[in-house]
């Protein structure tokens, strides 16, 4: 009966320290600017819904974000990236499942600032590329604020610009996430 109490009391403090590892969010900050040099109007977008989850332990981080999020100042604009850019019926969200190629140089109970590096699976309008990404860790207060600035092809990802607008859309869109995650 001791041993039956011990090793449950032992797999209750492992499990403890496998979830204080987990940090995540449902309100990450994702914008994109693919305004095109000269177009007279921007093309840019937020999301405040993506989903960010980090193994503390492992460094594996996962993004999901429903591209129907991505608010434009015109309404017009963000139907056009919906129906006929991204289409979100049949692509409702885009994806990162990745790590952090070196998480032992990062520590997460230590207040601090940290260079770092993700590479995964970027996901977006059906099409998976490998990427590799570079970022900031900030480490504040028991939280973790992960940010980054990238550029994605629109090509790479399938994403079409009709000639009509190729004046105002660039090829390559501009992308800066900040995520402030909380322990779980």
């Amino acid at each position: 009966m001791k041993k039956i109490v011990l090793t449950v009391a032992l797999l209750s403090l492992g499990t403890t320290a496998l979830f204080a590892q987990k940090y995540m969010t449902r309100t990450a900050r994702v914008t994109f600017n693919a305004t095109a040099d000269g177009s007279p109007e921007k093309i840019e977008a937020i999301n405040n819904e993506a989903a960010n989850i980090l193994d503390g332990k492992t460094g594996d981080v996962v993004f999901q974000m429903p591209i129907k999020s991505f608010k434009f100042e015109r309404a017009l604009m963000q139907e056009h990236f919906n129906e006929n850019y991204m289409e979100s019926d049949k692509y409702p969200k885009a994806e990162f499942k990745g790590a952090f190629t070196d998480m032992s140089g990062i520590d997460l109970n230590k207040d601090g600032t940290y260079d770092s590096k993700v590479t995964g699976k970027l996901t977006i309008h059906g099409v998976t590329n490998e990427v590799t990404v570079p970022g900031a860790v900030q480490v504040k207060g028991g939280n973790v604020m992960l940010k980054a600035k990238f550029v994605v092809k629109l090509a790479d990802y399938k994403v079409a610009v009709p000639g009509v607008v190729a004046d105002k859309v660039a090829k390559e869109a501009r992308i800066t996430i900040e995520s402030t995650l909380t322990q779980k």
